[in-house]
């Protein structure tokens, strides 16, 4: 626990298909005066506040048990941690004020950030799973996380060991540099690209998915802004496509994705389970175009 509370790197219990479950129990389970307050906030600001509330139960009971002397202490050698912090919570000896005005005062904490964690550390934990019974493939990879001359080499003298579902991709219109431009208020855009921007899938079956906006029928009804979101990318994540999901979504070490129906091309998802991990990746560009 006090690992948990030092760590300079925020640390999350893994929660997978029993999302918030873990932080929401231990919530509950402080005073009734306590809670109204803390699900006062839950329904103005959203899931973000349990984790907050959760992290600063931890906090406070980590400085109330910290002295060899005090009850706490006792308490955890006498009946271990967890029946410790349970009994903390249901007799928390501060104030809501002050265990709010804690939760609050940890930062960068977002609910963006949240969802970000919870999506990986779900995808890596499926991946796993699917990767527990093969054998692994060794490749050398280039400091931009991409495949290497020599990768591709190990990967086609290992040809056998090699299961690829599907294959699918996307042509961007826009150099991706361009995140980095600033607008008219020194403000980075958070989306960019231009509607020449498609999805396809190569296999198991090919097709191609335009933007909505090339539909004559869609043009003369109006494009909704959220389905002009064509490429997104910063230091934790690439995206192609928005608007109810991103059609492709990768991490920052390109290694694992994410797919879902989007707006902006209207596609399904691109591969079966939604979640992917990247066996493959290939780029070309074009110079002089």
């Amino acid at each position: 626990m006090a690992s948990l509370v030092a760590a300079k790197e925020k640390m999350f219990i893994t929660q997978t298909k029993q999302l918030y479950e873990v932080t929401w129990r231990t919530v509950m389970q402080i005073t009734k005066k306590h809670v109204v307050r803390v699900m006062d906030c839950f329904f103005n600001e959203g899931i973000k506040v349990l984790y907050r509330v959760a992290m600063a139960i931890l906090l406070l009971f980590y400085k109330y048990s910290a002295p060899q002397n005090s009850d706490w202490m006792n308490e955890i050698l006498t009946n271990g941690v967890d029946s410790a912090l349970t009994k903390f919570c249901k007799q928390i000896p501060v104030s809501t004020t002050k265990l709010l005005r804690t939760a609050f005062g940890i930062r960068a904490l977002s609910s963006a950030y949240i969802s970000r964690v919870f999506v990986k550390t779900e995808m890596l934990l499926k991946s796993r799973t699917v990767l527990s019974g093969s054998r692994q493939l060794v490749r050398s990879r280039s400091s931009d996380n991409l495949p290497t001359s020599q990768s591709q080499v190990n990967i086609q003298m290992m040809s056998h060991t090699l299961t690829i579902r599907e294959v699918f991709g996307a042509y961007c219109s826009t150099r991706w540099h361009e995140r980095n431009v600033k607008d008219d208020h020194g403000n980075r855009q958070a989306y960019f690209g231009t509607g020449e921007t498609f999805l396809f899938s190569l296999y198991p079956e090919r097709a191609k998915y335009p933007w909505v906006g090339m539909d004559c029928a869609q043009t003369e009804a109006g494009i909704n802004h959220s389905a002009e979101l064509f490429m997104a990318a910063d230091s934790k994540m690439i995206t192609i496509g928005g608007g109810e999901g991103q059609a492709i979504w990768m991490d920052e070490n390109i290694r694992y994705g994410k797919t879902d129906r989007c707006l902006t091309f209207n596609n399904p998802p691109l591969c079966e389970n939604g979640d992917f991990e990247i066996r493959v990746l290939e780029v070309y560009g074009f110079n002089g175009a």
